[in-house]
C-alpha cells in the first residue's frame, strides 16, 4: 500500500501519540510503530517536521527536558490541540466508516 494513505493522517496520528501525556519526538515514533503493530515505522526526519509544525501551529508545546543526562524536547498537547485531536478522530472515524460500509458491500 505504501506511505500514500499516511498524506493527510500524520498529525492526527501525531496528535493521538500524545494523548496520554507529554513524550520526546523518538517516543512518539515509537508509540507509532508499536500501537500500530509496526505498519507506521516512521523515520525521524517525516515525525519530527510534522511536530514542529503542530508546535508553530500552537497545536503542541514543548519544552526542553534533561533526563538520564540527555537534552530533550518533549512535546504535549495544549488546549487546541485536545479540540484539534478530537475534530480530526471524529472525521476520520465518519471516513473510515463510509469505507468500512462500501467494501463490506462489496463481498
Amino acid at each position: 500500500m505504501g506511505n500514500e494513505p499516511l498524506k493527510g493522517h500524520l498529525d492526527l496520528l501525531v496528535l493521538a501519540s500524545l494523548e496520554g501525556g507529554p513524550k520526546h519526538g523518538y517516543a512518539v515514533i515509537e508509540q507509532l510503530r508499536d500501537r500500530s503493530g509496526g505498519f507506521f515505522d516512521l523515520p525521524e526526519g517525516t515525525v519530527y517536521p510534522v511536530l514542529h509544525r503542530l508546535e508553530k501551529a500552537r497545536l503542541l508545546a514543548s519544552r526542553w527536558s534533561n533526563t538520564t543526562g540527555r537534552r530533550r524536547r518533549v512535546y504535549r498537547l495544549t488546549r487546541m490541540g485536545v479540540k484539534a485531536l478530537a475534530c480530526q478522530a471524529g472525521e476520520w472515524n465518519e471516513f473510515s466508516q463510509a469505507v468500512v460500509a462500501i467494501l463490506g458491500a462489496q463481498a
